[in-house]
């Protein structure tokens, strides 16, 4: 972002006439980076106003001309003639007697070779005649690239001045990176950061009277030329302003505009685009001209049509100084009733572009959606001065204010009368509302003392509107400050304003209280690991999946929330549990380990999941889950592994409790449970085969699913045979309120003995260790005894039948337990067994 010093200036910028190192360093301390500073001054040096006085045909030569001039004797150590004129050759086809001029006289440099390889006149003889210096255009100006004839100055600067004072060329140009300002668009604008420098300088900084009070009454000659206007999408479009202005003249713009475009980098092009372009680089608001005529002669009705609306898909637009533009459908266009003219807030149609012969127009300002800009920019690659500004937010409530002034002025340096209404289309334009903050929540955020009164000042130099009450301002950002929302906003104002470079370099006081453990984060380190040290492997997956994987594993792709914009095909769709993640990774995994040692593996992970069916005020209610998965390939399990993948993965969720304290899981067969009508629920066990597999129970319900996988889900996913897993719930998996506990070693040695019950294949192992577990929890309270119980084997003898081998191993804390009393134990669990499983002994 281009800054002129003089342009601030002249809008009232306070605080610019201290020197240029300090309030560059100022800029960049307290506003933004400062990338360059250059002076005009010295490229212009020499350069003076002067009048042609004669131009005569040269006479050795058809195309030039021999001019005197007259610098009012301004210029040293040049020829005159007796009446003190000075002789130009020029070779411009313009050139003629009467003209207010730039003459470069011998010794200066042409102002358009400063940066490359200067070239200083001299006086040279051109066809016998001596030419003193030259007359320049406008592209050996530098300010433009038109070198069709020599630059004409307005005719009320007196004779002899110099250039830089005639167009103030005593500036210097600041270049500020643009990232800097990105959530302040007003600062895309001369004015936005003028009042910021004045701002950070201690000064008021007031608005020209145009733009902060309401807008400049226009004065309509009827309606001479029919035009109407229409916005289709004002949630795209917020607000759409045209006025058509009938009978201009079309000319290259007055030297000075010129000169303070191109200082900002804008190349001049003609007064009425030099015009929109200059309220573009004062204000931050675009605007565009229309040829009307053209817009007419494409319009259906009778006049002229503007309407603002989505583009079609597969039209086209010929851009002006572009490539045509396929539209997608996505963009906002500027058309008429029957053809889109130009990418709104991009670049126009060079159908209905200003050119030499226009004579009606159609002045345009608008306020576009950023996003909608910045994609549009994106997809056409076109990376204009109005993207710039579109996509950094305008304020619609500065339309009709810029509006109005180039319209004024447009009256003044291109003629015309105005020729219709100001036609205004927009919805409801809601003003931000006042935020209420207090003098101690800004010094406590910035670490300083200031008065309320202090802060109130510091923020009416930049124009916001500040009630005192107390210790409390009522803070009213002006219309053009779109980013000023909450409380924390204006400590930002105030911390810039104020300076950060000021504020008390000290540490905050600290309370040295220990915080509070975070439970949620000590449940999954927990649970890490434990499932770490049993051989398990984290993953961190994507949170959004493609919709192919849920249909693979049978989950409903209509409960998942879809995004609208992924950023692949492979990122649709927010999942509905983490299994289908880590299923998806296991074939590749497997084919990488074949012929290593790497051929089985356990993963696992926890993050949250989300449905539509679990809404809570309105917003996605998230939900924390753990899930895992074994696998293996079909060598390896038949080498390493006896019975089915289902014991591994229960091996894994055994440590998973072992470490919260929780005992030893509960399961319930999948098939006999009593899920209801949860679809969170459902999603989670889609994948899992109902024979196979179980849900966990816990004391206030189900927890999660363990099991082995579905034939559809391992035949989509080419999963090996050798696989199972878990998903649970993290919020139903709290670990158990034991408190610290300090166990000392055994003093005595352990009695293990194995025992195996035969029982009805009615009986499953959950109820046959349940039975066992409460007969071993009361000998354990009435003699003392400590026990630990695991599971051997299970074996099915016949379809009948089931043998659970399970071995004990117990002890006393104060003395060696004898034969006897373990062999009265044991026949104790097998006579509970009997008794309420009908078990026998084996």
């Amino acid at each position: 972002m281009k800054v002129s010093l003089n342009w601030m200036k002249y809008y009232g910028g306070q605080g610019l006439d201290a020197p240029i190192d300090k309030i560059v360093n100022r800029i960049g301390e307290q506003l933004g980076e400062v990338e360059g500073v250059e002076s005009l001054a010295e490229r212009y040096r020499g350069a003076v106003v002067a009048k042609v006085v004669s131009c005569e045909k040269h006479p050795n030569a058809d195309k030039l001309h021999v001019c005197l001039i007259d610098d009012n004797r301004a210029t040293k150590d040049v020829k005159r003639d007796k009446e003190g004129l000075v002789e130009v050759v020029c070779g411009a086809p313009n050139v003629k007697a009467g003209m207010t001029v730039v003459w470069l006289p011998p010794g200066a440099v042409v102002p358009s070779t400063w940066d490359e390889e200067r070239f200083t006149l001299e006086a040279r003889e051109l066809r016998g005649v001596v030419s003193n210096g030259m007359l320049a255009s406008a592209k050996e100006l530098g300010i433009s690239e038109d070198h069709s004839g020599i630059a004409e100055v307005e005719d009320d600067v007196k004779l002899g001045t110099t250039l830089i004072e005639a167009l103030k060329l005593d500036d210097y140009v600041i270049d500020i990176e643009n990232k800097m300002f990105t959530h302040r668009p007003d600062c895309f604008g001369q004015l936005g950061v003028a009042r910021e420098v004045t701002g950070i300088s201690g000064k008021s900084f007031n608005s020209p009277y145009w733009y902060i009070d309401e807008p400049l009454p226009i004065k309509s000659t009827g309606d001479k030329l029919a035009l109407k206007v229409e916005n289709k999408i004002p949630e795209l479009a917020p607000r759409f302003m045209a006025i058509a202005v009938c009978g201009v003249e079309v000319k290259p713009s007055t030297l000075w505009l010129q000169s303070f475009l191109s200082r900002v980098g804008i190349n001049p092009i003609n007064n009425l685009v030099d015009l929109t372009n200059y309220y573009m680089m004062l204000t931050g608001q675009p605007l565009h001209a229309f040829d009307y005529d053209k817009v007419a002669a494409l319009s259906k009705s009778d006049g002229a049509t503007l309407t603002v609306r989505k583009a079609k898909a597969g039209e086209q637009i010929e851009l002006i100084k572009s490539k045509p533009a396929k539209l997608t459908g996505d963009e906002i266009v500027i058309a008429t009733d029957s053809k889109a003219l130009g990418l709104a807030g991009v670049r126009g149609g060079s159908d209905t572009e200003i050119t030499a012969d226009t004579t009606n127009i159609i002045l345009e300002c608008a306020n576009f959606d950023m996003y909608s800009i910045r994609r549009t920019s994106m997809r056409h690659g076109q990376f204009t001065d109005a993207v710039t500004r579109f996509s950094k937010g305008q304020s619609p409530w500065q339309c009709d204010r810029v509006l109005a002034k180039t319209l004024e002025d447009v009256l003044v340096y291109a003629g015309g009368s105005v020729a219709s209404p100001m036609l205004d289309s927009h919805e409801r334009l809601s003003k931000a509302k006042a935020v209420e903050v207090s003098a101690k929540f800004i010094n406590d955020r910035l670490g300083s003392d200031l008065k309320a009164n202090d802060m109130k000042n510091l923020l009416e130099n930049v124009e916001f509107k500040v009630v005192l009450n107390g210790d409390s301002l009522k803070v009213a950002a002006p219309f053009w400050r779109t980013d000023i929302e909450i409380p924390e906003d204006i400590v930002e104002e105030v911390g810039r304003l104020y300076g950060y470079d000021r504020l008390p370099a000290a540490l905050p006081k600290r309370d040295l209280t220990p915080a509070q453990r975070n439970q949620a984060l000590d449940q999954k380190r927990q649970i890490r690991e434990s499932l770490v040290a049993a051989g398990a492997n984290e993953l961190l997956t994507y949170t959004f999946i493609h919709g192919e994987l849920m249909d693979k594993v049978g989950q409903d792709r209509k409960l998942a929330f879809e995004l609208n914009n992924a950023i692949s095909p492979d990122l649709q769709y927010y999942r509905l549990s983490l299994t289908p993640s880590l299923l998806s990774k296991v074939e590749a995994n497997i084919k990488a380990g074949r012929g290593t040692d790497q051929n089985q593996f356990a993963i696992f992970e926890m993050n949250p999941v989300h449905s539509k069916s679990e809404i809570a005020k309105g917003l996605p209610t998230e939900f924390d889950r753990l899930a895992l998965v074994f696998a293996a390939d079909e060598k390896t399990a038949k080498a390493k592994h006896e019975g089915a993948a289902f014991y591994q993965a229960r091996t894994y969720l055994e440590s998973v409790h072992r470490s919260l304290g929780r005992g030893l899981p509960e399961l319930v067969p999948l098939k006999d449970a009593k899920i209801g009508n949860h679809k969170l629920l459902h999603q989670a066990i889609a994948p899992f085969d109902p024979e196979r597999s179980a849900l966990v129970q816990g004391p206030d319900g189900f927890t999660g699913v363990i099991g082995e996988y579905s034939a559809s889900t391992t035949a989509s996913l080419k999963l090996p045979v050798f696989c199972a897993g878990f998903e649970l719930f993290m919020s139903a998996l709290k670990p158990a309120d034991v408190g610290e506990r300090y166990q000392p070693l055994a003093r005595f040695p352990a009695s293990t003995q194995d025992i195996t019950l035969k029982v009805t294949s009615t009986h499953n192992y959950q109820q046959v260790l349940k039975v066992v577990k409460s007969e071993l929890g009361g000998a354990i309270q009435e003699l003392g005894y400590e026990a630990k119980l695991e599971c051997l084997k299970i074996y099915q003898p016949d379809d009948n039948h089931r043998n659970y081998t399970l071995r004990l191993a117990v002890s006393h804390p104060g003395r060696t337990l004898k034969t006897g009393e373990v062999n009265a134990l044991m026949d104790q669990l097998a006579d509970a067994a009997k008794e309420h499983l009908g078990a026998t002994r084996i």
